[in-house]
């Protein structure tokens, strides 16, 4: 197999992460990570891997980051 951009996407840590998102009645909102996403090589799009589909609330994307103890 050649090594292409493509495969070399997929192994890279991803740019955004997918979470759902319920919101609570006077309270924040409960976010539960369900995916992640890549950009595509052109910029003009991304790809989205959920680990699984909400059935409520809404799906954010956030950019990935390190998490602040």
């Amino acid at each position: 197999m050649s090594n292409s951009k493509k495969g070399d996407s997929a192994s890279k840590a991803p740019s955004h992460i997918a979470y759902q998102v319920r919101d609570r009645d006077g309270q924040k909102g409960f976010w539960t990570r369900i995916g992640s996403v890549w950009p595509h090589a052109d910029g003009k799009g991304f790809n989205i891997q959920l680990e699984v589909v909400p059935l409520d609330g809404r799906i954010t994307i956030r950019v990935a980051s390190e998490k602040k103890d």
